[in-house]
């Protein structure tokens, strides 16, 4: 029986409570085969917003203890056709953590790529890169701890220890993946169970994203920290919280099926807090840029993704969050969220 810990937290007790939620997920246990770990953030947006990117508290909770323990991590995040790891580290309070703990920072997309071909027979990923595909050449042999947050997305309903593998292990042009976004999520778990000697993820929710994810979302104060080294049960715990049945997801479905993890709560151990009678209520919505997204790849339209004219998508994609929906909506979100306690443990970093 998989087992996820859940812990509830305040933005006083935060760190320790990581410590907490870590403990009673048996992170010792799970990664002493190896005294290397990579630290995988989750970087949504290069501007900062409540529950888009992993926050700070989440970052130092988790590496303190590591750290502690006599681990070498290096934090690892890619660039996306709109966002810069570098930038990103910077905005969302990340930099000065590496500093503080002596962690080495790898955006990915300097880093070297090796040609790649799985032993796994994959559903989709040979279908979106027919000509093959690389990973980062620091991933193979090491442990990797993803740091996702709670939040609702546009493409797959909920994002979270799976999804976070998406922006480690393919290249800018993994916007490709789209079209068949829930296969290549369960094709993703299998390569990271091929080169990863152990994989455990540290979710937050103490502030989770509500409505149009990854980005354009409404921030709720949940208080809630998850941990397992189960990436399907933890995200099936997950959604289930935010209020989703999680068969319903069709990667959690799809990766319980092919035995890489338990989706069905009935059979995982939940340690901490009883979330039988939780539920945030959240509710999916889509982008503008998500919408069109979807709409033009299964269209005649698709072929066009391949050529430069993808160009004009980026360029309407950066437009609307940036120019448009951030400085309309977003930063009065993030002002009001400045005024509450988790917004003010925010401005200390």
């Amino acid at each position: 029986m998989s087992k996820v810990a859940v812990v509830k937290t305040t933005p006083e007790t935060v760190i320790a409570d990581y410590k907490k939620v870590m403990d009673l997920a048996e992170y010792g246990k799970i990664l002493k085969s190896t005294k290397e770990i990579l630290i995988k953030l989750n970087l949504s947006w290069t501007l900062y917003f409540p529950a888009c990117s992993s926050p700070p508290w989440q970052l130092e909770g988790v590496v303190q203890p590591l750290v502690q323990d006599g681990y070498t991590l290096k934090a690892v995040e890619n660039k996306t056709v709109v966002t810069n790891p570098r930038k990103g580290a910077d905005l969302n309070r990340w930099s000065p953590l590496f500093t503080k703990y002596n962690i080495e920072f790898h955006p990915l997309n300097e880093a070297q790529w090796v040609d790649f071909e799985p032993k796994s027979e994959m559903i989709a990923m040979h279908k979106i890169f027919p000509a093959g595909f690389q990973i980062p050449e620091i991933f193979p042999g090491k442990n990797i701890v993803q740091l996702p947050t709670m939040k609702t997305h546009g493409h797959t309903m909920v994002t979270g220890a799976i999804k976070n593998a998406f922006g480690g292990l393919l290249k800018e042009r993994r916007h490709h993946a789209h079209r068949l976004i829930h296969d290549v999520l369960v094709d993703l778990l299998q390569i990271q169970r091929e080169i990863h000697p152990q994989i455990f993820a540290v979710m937050d929710g103490t502030v989770c994203g509500d409505g149009a994810g990854p980005r354009t979302m409404l921030p709720r104060v949940k208080n809630m920290l998850l941990a397992s080294a189960d990436q399907v049960a933890i995200d099936a715990v997950a959604a289930k919280i935010m209020g989703f049945e999680p068969f319903q997801i069709p990667f959690i479905r799809m990766c319980h099926e092919k035995g890489l993890g338990i989706g069905d709560i009935e059979q995982i151990d939940i340690a901490g807090e009883d979330i039988s009678s939780v539920n945030f209520q959240f509710h999916v919505k889509k982008s503008p840029v998500i919408f069109f997204d979807q709409l033009l790849r299964k269209s005649i339209f698709e072929p066009l993704f391949h050529t430069p004219l993808f160009r004009l998508a980026i360029l309407g994609s950066a437009l609307y969050h940036d120019y448009i929906w951030y400085p309309v909506v977003g930063r009065k979100r993030v002002k009001e969220f400045l005024k509450t306690e988790w917004g003010k443990l925010f401005l200390t970093y």
